[in-house]
């Protein structure tokens, strides 16, 4: 058998030789190698090897799916088979049959060849009905990193896998993964060593950037551009390459920026320079920036820029990304029956202003116990975060939306005389968006335990300690606990 205790044991010491401060932590997995059962067999319930796979890809996101038995969301791994060559082998095996990402998709990253990126410890609960017990897993996590820039098809193991996300590093779920990663100093290919920001308001407009005019000295002198630059050592990834240069040439940050491909520019020598480009929204006025690198800033319709002078790719890019917009808005608003122009209308002060109402359920056991789902990582809002029960109101009474929601997404059966208003939140999720008014609504008492009755939009519900919630908590929702908490009974957030 390829797998033996020997080949584990070397490479468990190759990683503590980089690790030693590691060497306590992982006693259990040497204690486990000491002795003569089979650590690399999944019935061997003292402990035995998993290997896991952590794929970045070249926006510099961490690939995680969503497991349907435990509802965690996890790199991708499992169990060694006799047929693997090697614990890389292994973790590139459970990556395709996961997520059908193939192993040539793929690169170790340079230096994690044959030795794991990390190593980590956790126990698995008991199951029963399979006659397994409670065990240790002893995971043996690799690098690799993406190495093709086109869209590599996703094939899920529907049994297992519910759906994948891509990661920004800074939100991996690992606390030692995540510390390790934030601290790697990237292998850099010059297809993703560029990054750009296309921002975009709710008049439809893009903000442009015009350069310097310094032929030979700066890229497209003269020209209408985005902002962005390139990637310097201390950006861990792509996403932290824009921000950093949003905020040097324009002293300016947006809150949400969302990958939007990789587009491949030509520069003065003729040669072709993939940009990783992430599109965000603003609602300010680019005269209040300070711009420290060209000439101005300015908003510009994408049917107003063939007066500009600008690169086609520039000008084809933009057109493509407000052609993906109005189709997502239109699609919405067939489906909710609005405008398609309502949501994206900007909030004026000079005239009323419809807010969007939200209805909440606050709903605490008698332990103090709140409960919270885990939002599917797909949502268009909050993906993978934590988040009470909650629903927009159709044509109906705010209470008669709670209890709707509450039977339609958990199962749960409360009466319209069982329910409290307890805490009002008027909000924004970021500057010119909708206003929202946010009603929390305490129910006294119901019937029956939390269902998963719409795992397309939550994959897990718990009840939680509000003095420990979890850190991926909606900020709105996170500030009304700890006002109910508090006795408080309004509250604002987004507006500063």
């Amino acid at each position: 058998m390829p797998l033996s205790h020997n080949r584990i044991r070397t490479t468990v010491e190759t990683y503590l030789a980089r690790h030693p401060h590691e060497r306590t932590q992982l006693g259990g997995l040497l204690d486990a190698l000491d002795r003569p059962t089979d650590i690399a067999c999944r019935s061997t319930f003292s402990g035995h090897v998993t290997c896991g796979a952590i794929v970045v890809d070249q926006l510099g996101r961490v690939l995680h799916v969503l497991h349907r038995a435990s509802g965690k969301i996890l790199a991708p791994g499992g169990h060694t088979e006799p047929e693997d060559e090697s614990l890389a082998a292994a973790a590139l095996r459970e990556l395709h049959e996961e997520t059908g990402i193939p192993p040539q998709a793929v690169a170790p990253w340079a230096g994690y060849e044959a030795v794991p990126f990390d190593i980590d410890i956790h126990d698995i609960d008991a199951h029963p009905g399979k006659g397994e017990p409670g065990h240790p897993h002893f995971d043996l996590r690799f690098l690799f990193r993406l190495h093709t820039a086109t869209e590599v098809p996703v094939v899920l193991q529907k049994e297992e896998v519910a759906g994948i996300e891509w990661r920004p590093v800074d939100r991996v779920t690992s606390p030692s993964l995540r510390e390790k990663l934030l601290k790697l100093t990237p292998t850099v290919e010059p297809e993703t060593a560029n990054a750009s920001a296309l921002i975009y308001n709710d008049r439809d407009e893009y903000l442009l950037h015009l350069r310097d005019y310094f032929p030979g000295q700066i890229w497209e002198p003269g020209m209408w551009s985005l902002l962005g630059g390139g990637r310097e050592p201390q950006d861990a990834a792509l996403e932290h390459t824009v921000r950093r240069e949003l905020a040097v040439e324009a002293g300016l940050h947006i809150a949400d920026l969302t990958p939007f491909g990789i587009e491949e520019a030509t520069d003065d020598a003729g040669a072709t320079v993939p940009i990783a480009i992430y599109a965000g929204r603003w609602n300010g006025d680019p005269r209040d920036l300070h711009l420290t690198e060209g000439v101005m800033l300015a908003w510009f319709a994408p049917e107003d820029l063939h007066r500009l002078r600008i690169a086609p790719t520039t000008s084809d890019l933009v057109r493509r990304h407000a052609a993906s917009r109005t189709a997502g808005t239109s699609r919405a608003a067939s489906q909710s029956g609005a405008s398609p122009n309502d949501e994206r209308r900007p909030a004026s002060p000079h005239g009323p202003v419809l807010n969007v109402i939200g209805v909440h359920l606050y709903l605490e056991r008698p332990d103090g116990t709140v409960l919270l789902g885990l939002r599917h990582p797909d949502s268009a809002f909050a993906p993978s975060t934590w988040h009470v029960l909650a629903g927009h109101c159709e044509q109906e009474s705010a209470i008669t939306c709670l209890i709707r929601e509450a039977r339609e997404e958990a199962g749960l059966q409360i009466q319209p005389h069982d329910v409290e208003l307890v805490h009002v939140v008027h909000h924004i999720d970021r500057a010119g968006d909708r206003p929202r008014m946010g009603l929390f609504f305490r129910a006294r008492t119901w019937t029956g335990e939390p269902q998963l009755r719409e795992p397309n939009k939550c994959t897990q519900w718990k009840f939680w300690d509000p003095a420990a919630l979890p850190d991926d908590l909606v900020p709105y929702a996170r500030v009304v606990i700890e006002g109910i908490r508090a006795g408080r009974l309004y509250s604002e957030t987004g507006w500063a």
